[in-house]
């Protein structure tokens, strides 16, 4: 859908930092491209969707695996002490393309914005700090390879 941020990431109409890092029919997992932190990780529906309940049964039924597989791949890379998995699917008020952010939650990023859970990602969102271009695009290429061998 033209004028959708992701959708125009799937397109390539929107530079993506990393690029594509996984791709099925029906889902895409990209580096997160706002503040939160290096390895950030969005599974997100390659379909327009607005509403989990849109998601149609072959998109339902991938999509837990999929998930899974994205939170392991982070945890391998990253270590941290915990893997948060959240929906966001607003902005503006407004309904958008649904996605799942992978996060990497460390005691570094906690310690950094005083916070942890909910706290950690609005203090992160408040600090508007983005992680290198050269660090995302090392990151992708290892996490490209982790699913090239992840079963």
């Amino acid at each position: 859908m033209d004028g959708c941020f992701a959708c125009d990431l799937l397109a390539g109409r929107q530079e993506l930092p990393g690029g594509t890092i996984h791709r099925t029919a029906l889902w895409a997992v990209e580096h997160c491209v706002g503040p939160v932190g290096l390895g950030a990780l969005v599974v997100k529906p390659v379909r327009h969707v607005t509403r989990v309940a849109e998601l149609d049964d072959a998109e339902a039924e991938a999509f837990g695996p999929l998930l899974r597989r994205t939170a392991a791949i982070v945890d391998e890379l990253i270590r941290p002490e915990q893997v948060y998995t959240w929906l966001f699917s607003h902005m503006g008020r407004v309904p958008v393309h649904i996605h799942w952010v992978v996060q990497p939650a460390t005691t570094e990023a906690i310690d950094a914005v005083g916070g942890h859970g909910p706290h950690l990602v609005a203090g992160m969102f408040k600090r508007e700090e983005y992680p290198a271009r050269d660090a995302i695009d090392a990151f992708a290429e290892h996490a490209r390879a982790a699913f090239a061998t992840a079963v």
